[in-house]
């Protein structure tokens, strides 16, 4: 069997990320920037208002109470050159241009005006600089605001459009084909219509496993027919940058992933992995499309696919090295936990982010699907280890 670590170092090595393309930023959330972006321009580019409230010379800076007058009104947008002296001042709104010479801005609250008379009284003195927002106090230009590899988020979409960027070059979403396998599968919204059936929970659970990572993702079916199985995966092989079998990956007289898989020419590269829930998880490729095999249980099928295919998917959409391995966060046990076998064993449970805390759900037998309903997180024990309540231990997020 092999190790864990040195199966997914297989696995990456083997992706081959895809080419890049160009879309507007609305439609780039969640994808990975192509090459890195630099600021051209400062932010905030002008010196500006964070208040509404009056400009100040630099001179009445801490002067209270002093009446001053109202030299001019600048609200946000266009830039009026205003200019004010000492014994004057101008009214600014948030995001205004500053006048020339001023030296702080004092909120409305803490001051009172005269409109009759066009003046202030400043109540509450103002520091210099305060309620300034200065040229290039947030970003300089020509610095970096996307490096490649990074996960275009809404922040960062932000930062883009600030430099005036509409569109940005990204990794391509991977195209996933999920097919499920079993004779005892039905799909749910049918009838169980003999002894022994059961509803199909990997296919919509691994598409949309898939669909949250960012890739294109659909499900289908095959009968435990290797003929019809066979033809099944070389269309789905054709059509996708990767092929996710879940089910049939075994040794059973009913299991023909692996014959089916051999007939095509995709002789395994690996199977079976020193691990608990998942070992029977096979990896191999199907001329550029690389095939996962997972295993049947619900369990199995959903640790394996965070452990191994997550990680390629997110290479070959472009994702920095270091960001394609699951994300790992220390975890406070809720209560003890112990893994007698001699695999290493994920348990599935809730982490809490308020008491950044890890409790298992459910029963923990690799067909429970109540468990994984609950779950946000996986945690690892080494074989024979035990771990006490209130220890730490790192959880991976999916």
């Amino acid at each position: 069997m092999l190790e864990e670590n040195e199966a997914l170092r297989r696995i990456l090595e083997a992706v081959i990320p895809a080419q890049s393309e160009t879309l507007d930023l609305a439609t780039a959330l969640g994808r990975f920037a192509a090459r890195g972006h630099f600021a051209t321009m400062a932010q905030p580019p002008f010196d500006n208002s964070a208040m509404d409230g009056y400009a100040l010379h630099a001179d009445d800076c801490g002067k209270a109470p002093w009446t001053v007058r109202v030299a001019g009104e600048q609200p946000a947008g266009f830039d009026r050159g205003l200019t004010v002296r000492p014994g004057e001042c101008a009214r600014v709104f948030t995001g205004a241009p500053l006048p020339a010479g001023t030296g702080a801005v004092v909120m409305q609250e803490d001051t009172d005006r005269n409109a009759e008379e066009g003046t202030v009284t400043i109540r509450e003195a103002a520091a210099p600089g305060e309620f300034i927002r200065r040229r290039g106090g947030d970003l300089c230009a020509g610095q970096v605001i996307l490096r490649a590899g990074d996960r275009i988020t809404p922040q960062r979409i932000a930062a883009l459009a600030g430099q005036g960027l509409a569109r940005v070059e990204c990794g391509r979403a991977p195209r996933v084909r999920v097919l499920t396998t079993g004779d005892e599968l039905v799909p749910a919204g049918e009838a169980l219509t003999a002894a022994g059936q059961i509803y199909n929970s990997n296919g919509p659970m691994l598409a949309a496993l898939f669909t949250q990572a960012g890739a294109a993702a659909a499900a289908e079916h095959s009968p435990d027919d290797l003929e019809i199985l066979t033809d099944t995966i070389r269309r789905a092989a054709a059509d996708s940058d990767f092929l996710v079998l879940a089910g049939g990956v075994s040794v059973g007289d009913h299991d023909y992933v692996k014959p089916a898989l051999a007939s095509l020419g995709a002789e395994p590269e690996f199977w079976r992995v020193r691990l608990k829930p998942g070992k029977p998880f096979l990896f191999t490729r199907a001329g550029k499309t690389m095939v996962f095999g997972l295993p049947g249980n619900p369990a199995s099928a959903l640790v394996t696919a965070v452990l191994f295919v997550l990680p390629a998917l997110r290479r070959f959409a472009g994702a920095a090295e270091e960001d394609c391995a699951p994300p790992r966060i220390p975890a406070r046990l809720e209560v003890p936990l112990s893994n007698p076998g001699d695999r290493p064993h994920y348990f599935r449970g809730r982490f809490d982010f308020a008491s950044a805390s890890f409790a298992p759900a459910g029963r923990q037998e690799s067909h429970a699907v109540f468990g994984l309903s609950q779950s946000n997180a996986l945690l690892r024990l080494e074989p024979g280890e035990s771990a006490e309540a209130g220890q730490g231990k790192a959880a991976v997020l999916f």
